[in-house]
């Protein structure tokens, strides 16, 4: 009975019922929690909120694009935080909204290599292990941690399957990488994964070639740990091909929020919010966690996002940005995780969201405001350098637990 009520709420729960008055909609929203006592609690939210405001499946405003102060254009889309249980306490949006989380899943994707004591046996460094989580910016620390971890693993570079484009270093700044510059797969963002799919396979005997196959059974690993983490069924997740040609999933919006506040609790030795099925990957998330909050430059590069939140977060915050407008952190102190999903997928309108997120949380302090100044606002030049306008957030929590 409980495992059926708690597919048909995925079916069904929150819906939506919008009634015009007079350029302005009621939007009532009940939002469902089963707990793992199997006891059912709903909480009713009703808001009045301009017409403009509600965007299609669920997505809301999360930034607004203004210039000489008038909004020129709104980023919609939605936002999760729940804590370790999977209980949604605050939403923007629909938080069971089903997304691709893309990057955002390769600290779980890395789990299984972790939890078989790969970095032990195999002899990989912290650093090389914060790799295995990262979208890296191919600066040389990161190919140098993805060229060593294919050595210990007795593989060559030749053997990642994620392909090749120009390092983020570059791209992700728009800047012109240098005339005659020769890159391989080691500068994919992706490298650190796939060498990690071949850690993983080499460890228990794997065949290499075919790594990426969704019946491998790296693979098959992966999505099994993928799920235990996230609270969901493996067969609930919803395949489909990433970026890299690795495998990626879609899943509730929450679900990815649940599994980075159990990323974020690994290390809690006093914590029991996992249940028997993520508890098996304790070690290994636990592992990630301290890798990507002590070696953020390698979960990301100098001036982007990931790097920067972690570092304001002081060892606090694990944080991983996904392709097309996704971000996930997990809270260790509050036990809380986060997701974040743009809709148009324009990661312009997702930092300064991902900022008033963080502090509607309670989680910002003047040296944190300083330190992401330039993330909460972004401000809009010319061609020439002109100031123009500027990207403002717009998102606004609703607690519901």
């Amino acid at each position: 009975m409980g495992e059926t009520m708690m597919r048909l709420l995925t079916v069904i729960g929150p819906r939506f019922k919008e009634l015009k008055r007079g350029g302005v909609i009621t939007v009532v929203i009940i939002y469902f929690n089963v707990h793992k006592d199997h006891v059912l609690t709903a909480k009713l939210m009703i808001m009045n909120t301009p017409i403009t405001s509600i965007g299609a499946q669920g997505f809301v405003p999360l930034a607004e694009v203004r210039r000489a102060g008038v909004t020129e254009s709104v980023h919609y889309g939605a936002v999760a935080v729940t804590n370790a249980r999977g209980d949604i306490l605050y939403a923007a949006g629909d938080p069971r909204k089903t997304v691709f989380a893309r990057s955002a899943l390769k600290p779980f994707q890395a789990a299984p290599f972790f939890t078989s004591d790969g970095v032990r046996r195999l002899g990989l460094t912290l650093d090389e292990a914060a790799v295995l989580c990262a979208s890296h910016s191919g600066e040389d620390r990161h190919t140098q941690a993805v060229a060593s971890i294919l050595t210990k693993a007795d593989a060559q570079p030749s053997q990642l399957r994620c392909g090749c484009h120009v390092p983020f270093k570059f791209s992700w700044f728009d800047k012109l990488p240098p005339v005659g510059q020769a890159w391989s797969e080691l500068h994919h963002n992706c490298s650190g994964k796939h060498a990690g799919f071949l850690a993983a396979a080499r460890l228990h005997g794997a065949a290499l070639d075919d790594y990426i196959n969704p019946q491998h059974p790296v693979q098959i690993a992966s999505r099994r740990a993928l799920a235990s983490c996230t609270g969901m069924n493996a067969d609930d997740l919803i395949a489909g091909t990433d970026g890299c040609s690795a495998p990626t999933y879609a899943l509730p919006l929450h679900s990815l929020a649940q599994g980075f506040a159990r990323l974020a609790l690994a290390n809690d030795a006093a914590s029991d919010v996992l249940d028997d099925a993520s508890h098996a990957y304790k070690h290994g998330l636990g592992i990630a966690f301290k890798a990507m909050t002590t070696h953020p430059e390698m979960v990301s590069g100098a001036g982007r996002n990931d790097m920067a939140y972690s570092l304001a977060g002081g060892g606090d915050w694990a944080c991983k940005i996904g392709a097309e407008g996704v971000q996930a952190i997990g809270i260790r102190s509050l036990g809380l995780g986060i997701a974040i999903k743009v809709a148009d997928g324009n990661m312009r309108g997702l930092h300064p969201a991902t900022l008033a997120v963080l502090e509607q949380l309670g989680l910002m302090n003047d040296e944190r405001r300083a330190a992401l100044a330039s993330w909460s606002t972004i401000a809009l030049k010319s061609a020439a350098g002109l100031p123009v306008g500027d990207i403002i957030p717009a998102v606004q929590l609703n607690e519901l637990g």
